[in-house]
């Protein structure tokens, strides 16, 4: 039944994946079904919701990427990272979390989907030091967008960017953006079947 819900939604949003793709993304989900009980991962507790509001939710994003290597800061259960990482087993993706019940679900999940590009990280995302630097910061439902760049400035140069997965479209916080950061691009996005509004904000380093 999942997987039917899932390969409807992936026609209506045009993505093509492969038969162990989605497979690993139902792998995911019930993952999430089953430790959501006793961990609290996320409040969404039904999997058919879960598809829409989780995994398809992330996965709208991933053309809009730019690069090989991506920090998830505040990736919570793993969103967007683990379904973008299922999406592009050819790029990498560190997922960073300061809760440790969080990292200990994603090590389980690495684990059991055997997922090769994925490094679940339990830190601070200002006190983590990325070695070499990223391509571009991912943040889903984390802070305001002047936070997550005065937390996660270090981790990506001017070549970098940061993408902020947005519900409605933030005016109040673009306005109030330093000046050494520049809006690249805002996307509006379509998950089928969610109500309410998505963006992806990109945005870019200046060189002072």
């Amino acid at each position: 039944m999942l997987k039917q819900t899932l390969e409807k939604l992936l026609a209506q949003a045009q993505l093509s994946l492969t038969e162990q793709q989605i497979n690993l993304l139902i792998q995911y989900v019930e993952l999430l079904v089953k430790w959501n009980k006793a961990y609290n991962l996320t409040s969404v507790r039904d999997p058919q919701e879960m598809l829409v509001k989780h995994i398809m939710d992330s996965l709208v994003v991933g053309e809009k990427l730019q690069g090989n290597s991506f920090i998830d800061v505040g990736t919570g259960p793993g969103l967007p990272g683990i379904p973008l990482a299922i999406l592009y087993p050819q790029k990498n993706f560190v997922l960073l979390d300061s809760l440790g019940k969080r990292i200990t679900f994603l090590r389980q999940v690495v684990f059991q989907l055997k997922l090769k590009n994925v490094t679940p990280v339990k830190a601070r995302v200002e006190n983590y030091q990325a070695d070499p630097i990223f391509d571009g910061v991912l943040s889903r439902a984390f802070a305001s967008i002047t936070d997550m760049i005065t937390w996660c400035h270090h981790l990506i140069d001017d070549k970098g960017r940061f993408y902020a997965l947005k519900g409605q479209y933030p005016q109040d916080e673009i306005e109030s953006l330093p000046e050494n950061i520049k809006v690249c691009q805002s996307y509006q996005l379509n998950v089928p079947q969610l109500i309410g509004e998505r963006h992806l904000i990109e945005l870019k380093k200046l060189i002072k």
